[in-house]
């Protein structure tokens, strides 16, 4: 299949896009490297833009010929929606919308669609399931929701195929220690934790103890990346035209911030110092997955099972690459 991966030199995207060269697919990334690295992809595999030019893009899917798209290419720090919801909206919205009505002009009708468990905001049971009420409380979240709405109405009015994988927290790397986690800032836990461990920080924030947790910090569900990148090459085999799917994609079990910090104490053979602060905003409790619906209807279950298990792979990255890829977003044309 052909397939274009928009925002595919980023975290999850770069390893999807991995994991689809190895089955066999022709896979392009577009990509406009503000948030992803070149050395994360082939080289002859990269299309440099902006989902707003949409020339550009339409050129890429006429001149392959796509099939297929997976779309990653958005902002995702929930804290910073939360001060600069415009730049959310303009381009996590307005950019879904560029691509969809370029891919209708280019009678490319499949996606797959990164999306997040942030569309369902604090919920008050978990685990979380499909049918848990979409109320996301960030404009991060609630960008995503929109976008999964856009998905929606192409599906009904357009017959496209879409799909929406709703995964929780993306962790871990590449077994083979060629591919991991680079963010400029660096906000997710597990690699603030490790890059702590091999002192570049000088300590672990924790933001909130005083939770209805059994800590009293934060819980939420690790997902390995790997994992992520295999439910992205299902779902564009199981895609159905003029349907819009949506799967959640976890373990199915929670950890806590400090249960994340004794594990990667344990992995790293390090003591990692903390730093006691008070909550953000847009922070739930507690964000656990049921992925029962995706293990049912499309057999796709993790293979990485433990969160020692993930961490260990996070961590032979941050050995390997201590400072990240090499590029550093220095290639960015926004």
């Amino acid at each position: 299949m052909h397939i274009l991966v928009t925002g595919g030199a980023g975290y999850v995207g770069s390893h999807t896009v991995r994991w689809l060269l190895q089955s066999g697919h022709e896979v392009w990334v577009y990509d406009d490297l503000s948030q992803g690295h070149r050395s994360a992809v082939p080289k002859d595999r990269l299309f440099l833009g902006p989902l707003s030019d949409t020339q550009c893009l339409k050129s890429v899917m006429v001149q392959l010929p796509i099939e297929t798209v997976i779309h990653f290419a958005a902002h995702s720090l929930a804290g910073e929606s939360v001060h600069s919801p415009e730049k959310y909206w303009t381009n996590n919205v307005q950019g879904t919308e560029c691509l969809l009505n370029t891919m209708r002009e280019c009678q490319v009708t499949r996606i797959v669609f990164s999306s997040t468990c942030a569309v369902y905001g604090d919920s008050p049971s978990v685990p979380i399931r499909e049918t848990t009420p979409l109320k996301p409380i960030t404009p991060y979240g609630e960008t995503k929701l929109a976008c999964e709405r856009l998905l929606q109405q192409f599906s009904k009015e357009h017959n496209f195929a879409t799909l929406a994988l709703r995964y929780f927290n993306a962790a871990g790397a590449s077994p083979s220690g060629e591919l991991g986690e680079d963010h400029d800032p660096e906000t997710h836990l597990i690699p603030c934790v490790l890059q702590t461990a091999l002192g570049q920080r000088p300590y672990v924030e924790i933001f909130g103890t005083d939770y209805a947790t059994q800590d009293g910090t934060t819980i939420r569900d690790y997902i390995h990346v790997d994992d992520l990148a295999t439910a992205h090459s299902l779902g564009i085999e199981n895609v159905v035209p003029g349907q819009f799917l949506a799967y959640n994609l976890g373990t199915g079990t929670g950890h806590s911030v400090r249960e994340v910090i004794a594990t990667a104490e344990a992995v790293s053979g390090t003591s990692i110092p903390v730093k006691e602060k008070p909550r953000r905003p847009g922070d739930p409790p507690e964000l656990i997955a049921s992925a029962t619906k995706i293990e049912r209807e499309l057999g796709w279950k993790p293979q990485y099972d433990s969160l020692k298990s993930i961490l260990e792979t996070a961590w032979k990255w941050h050995l390997s690459h201590p400072h990240g890829y090499d590029d550093a977003h220095s290639e960015s044309i926004t």
